[in-house]
């Protein structure tokens, strides 16, 4: 299923530029960045309780703000493109 995840994290407060780091890589674990707080992460059900769980441990829910959009797995038809940084389908194989 592809999960669409934003976040706004608040980088003034305590360890905010560590916290949005630890986030932006939480994320990158599981998918591929497609704008600076966003992310699309095609995964399983255990693979999206991991990382939904790692995610949820590290933002604070009164300075932070987490967005999940569930497209399930009949995405395709669902999200449309348009302008510059075009991304690759989260189905392409990755060459790392």
């Amino acid at each position: 299923m592809l999960v669409l995840v934003s976040y706004d994290v608040a980088t003034i407060e305590r360890d905010g530029e560590r916290r949005l780091r630890r986030i932006a890589k939480h994320c990158l674990d599981f998918g591929q960045r497609v704008q600076y707080s966003v992310f699309e992460c095609n995964v399983d059900p255990g693979q999206w309780e991991k990382l939904k769980a790692r995610l949820l441990s590290t933002y604070y829910p009164e300075e932070d703000s987490l967005r999940f959009y569930y497209l399930g797995s009949n995405w395709k038809r669902r999200v449309e493109h348009f302008g510059a940084k075009a991304v690759s389908s989260p189905d392409d194989p990755i060459i790392v």
